[in-house]
């Protein structure tokens, strides 16, 4: 017990406790501004929802409070039916604004699985099958704006065009996307500044448009808002090796250059008319301050920009909160600032002009800003990615079955997936704390080890779940072990004897003085979920700042030689730590980071699994003592 203190004490990592963040202050407000009443007559399918639920949804991955999937779910169910059909939306009205609650749907359907949210994806994606186009082949913004393309339309429409390829195999859309926001560039930006007018009339007929060029006046901020955040969302869903992927983000580099040179010195703010800052009636704009910070931080984060423009939008960052938040005198937080609307044509005509720009009423709490806060605050508590990578293995865990497309696709345990099954929570977890992530598709060897900080190995198949079940090989065992002793971090997650290969696993942890155990302990009668409840008493040196979990029906331990316990239940080993060399292994008997036990949708509040993930995922990010 002495020596098991001494270990505690050397490496364990306390994650202070914090107050509400930015993000959930301004979620409250969201909620109370425009609450879940479940009247389906109040709400319409718009943009401005849109932009509020992808910000709230960022919060749900960074906090795990089912609060705000439950909100947005049950919003988007006011406007979408069992059927999958949308109420209020017209797909002849041919309007780019009707996508973006688009990636709302696809968010849905991957979580939940319900196919109703699939089929009103369809229907958006029919839209984009019809949409008129230019010449060129970019998008109308509207179908009453003819031959017009505006900046705000990529964003309302791009990332969910990706998106939706991405996840049902439409290959050569990516072409498409790319050859759309090449040309938007070529046709509206400014050889001298790098700014991007806020649109293009192909026709040039348009009184707003250039007679020559065919762009719009001015620079107005929250349409390269718009153009920015969709660079940066479109390109998470591009093949790594699409010849578009280099294309889009040169265009990022140049477009942050031209951005950076225009952000107020002395706010860290963006001005509504970029290129205008001492022009009278010019105002440092919110939604479009937020836009920026968002993409900035997330281009410089994702490695689409080099990482000195997340000082920029630090700086930026303080800016928005020192001049656009107020707190009333209920004690609720305000986002003051935003330009309510700005836009080109119509009737009345909006003539693009300085002076129509800022006749436009600047409004607090507009949804467009508020959803391009939340964006830009849960973008801001992500770390930029260090030294550390953290490997799953894919090789022995290697399960596939049929999409909805019928393609045949990975499944079970998967960084990437985010209903039930997959560790998208945690995978979040890890790279909000800088670590960067990766998998292992092939044998570990030496070689393929050597990049990796933690190797996560969970599950392996046994013949019921793969027909060739990949078994570790004597060679394996000595690639994990040797690089285990020169200090890599190994986490073996196995599972219950109904669900688990244990003969060729145990050959594996065997090597470190652990076996799992063919039982099924702590089982759980249907929703009784205390029965899988475990209290943490904080002394384990790992959970610090977690008290009650949930793990049912595992495999416990036997322990032997350098594998020690750190949590115990009854006389039974729950969880252990192996240290060995430089390095150390933990293990415990069940997958258990898994969606369904993190994401804060199936579980008590009570529970937290989340703050146990966040516990692990720290301590594994903390370098081996002895």
């Amino acid at each position: 017990m002495k020596q098991l203190t001494i270990f505690l004490l050397a490496c364990c990592t306390t994650v202070a406790a914090t107050a509400q963040s930015p993000a959930e202050k301004m979620a409250s407000t969201t909620m109370q501004l425009w609450p879940d009443t479940g009247d389906s007559t109040a709400i319409r399918w718009t943009y401005d929802e849109g932009v509020v639920w992808k910000g709230l949804e960022g919060l749900w991955y960074n906090t795990g409070d089912a609060r705000y999937f439950k909100y947005i779910q049950h919003q988007m169910d006011r406007l979408v039916d069992k059927q999958g059909d949308i109420r209020t939306y017209k797909l002849e009205d041919y309007n780019l604004d009707n996508i973006l609650c688009g990636r709302i749907l696809l968010m849905l359907y991957n979580v939940t699985g319900q196919k109703q949210y699939y089929k009103a994806a369809q229907t958006l994606r029919e839209q984009l099958k019809q949409q008129p186009r230019t010449t060129q082949g970019s998008f109308w913004h509207k179908k009453k704006y003819t031959r017009q393309v505006w900046l705000d339309g990529l964003y309302m429409s791009q990332p969910f065009f990706a998106e939706y390829a991405s996840l049902f195999h439409e290959d050569s859309v990516f072409d498409d996307i790319t050859k759309q926001f090449a040309a938007i560039e070529a046709n509206t930006r400014d050889t001298k500044t790098g700014l991007l007018y806020h649109g293009w009339d192909e026709s040039k007929q348009e009184k707003w448009a250039d007679k020559q060029t065919g762009h719009s006046a001015n620079f107005w901020a929250r349409a390269m808002g718009w153009y920015g955040m969709a660079l940066v969302d479109a390109l998470d869903y591009f093949p790594a090796n699409h010849p578009g992927r280099k294309t889009l983000q040169q265009i990022l580099i140049r477009y942050a250059a031209a951005i950076q040179k225009v952000q107020d010195p002395a706010t860290g703010l963006w001005w509504d008319i970029l290129d205008k800052p001492n022009e009278k009636g010019n105002y440092p704009e919110a939604s479009a301050s937020c836009m920026f910070v968002y993409t900035l931080a997330k281009g410089a984060r994702k490695g689409y920009l080099p990482a000195i423009y997340h000082s920029t939008a630090e700086k930026g960052w303080q800016g928005i909160q020192k001049k656009f938040l107020e707190v009333d005198a209920s004690g609720r937080t305000n986002l003051e600032g935003t330009v309510s609307v700005s836009g080109l044509g119509g009737s009345p005509n909006r003539d693009g002009s300085y002076a129509y720009y800022i006749s436009e009423k600047v409004v607090p709490n507009d949804p467009k800003g508020v959803g391009a806060f939340l964006l830009a605050a849960d973008e801001m508590e992500m770390k930029l990615p260090g030294a550390r990578t953290v490997l799953l293995d894919e090789y022995y865990n290697n399960e596939h079955h049929k999409d909805i497309t019928g393609a045949n696709t990975r499944f079970h345990y998967i960084w990437n997936e985010m209903d039930n099954n997959g560790y998208a929570i945690w995978g979040h977890i890890f790279k909000k704390l800088g670590a960067r992530l990766d998998t292992l598709a092939v044998a570990p060897t030496a070689a393929n080890l050597a990049k990796a900080s933690v190797y996560i190995v969970v599950d392996p198949d046994n013949e019921k779940e793969s027909p060739a079940p990949n078994y570790p090989s004597d060679a394996d065992i000595t690639a994990i072990a040797n690089w285990v002793k020169a200090g890599g971090t190994l986490v073996l997650l196995s599972n219950d004897s109904a669900n688990c290969e244990f003969t060729h696993f145990n050959r594996l942890s065997s090597r470190f003085g652990i076996q799992f155990k063919d039982d099924c302990y702590h089982k759980v009668t249907g929703s009784q979920y205390e029965m899988g409840a475990f209290t943490m008493t904080g002394q384990d040196g790992i959970f610090r700042n977690t008290k009650k979990i949930y793990i049912k029906e595992l495999s416990t331990l036997s322990l032997s030689g350098p594998a020690k316990p750190v949590f115990t239940d009854g006389g039974h080993n729950i969880m252990a730590v192996a240290r060995v060399g430089k390095g150390r292994v933990f293990a415990v008997g069940d997958p258990w980071f898994y969606n369904e036990y993190t994401d804060g949708r199936k579980l008590p509040a009570d529970f937290e699994n989340y703050k146990a993930a966040r516990d692990l995922a720290q301590w594994l990010l903390t370098a081996p003592t002895k």
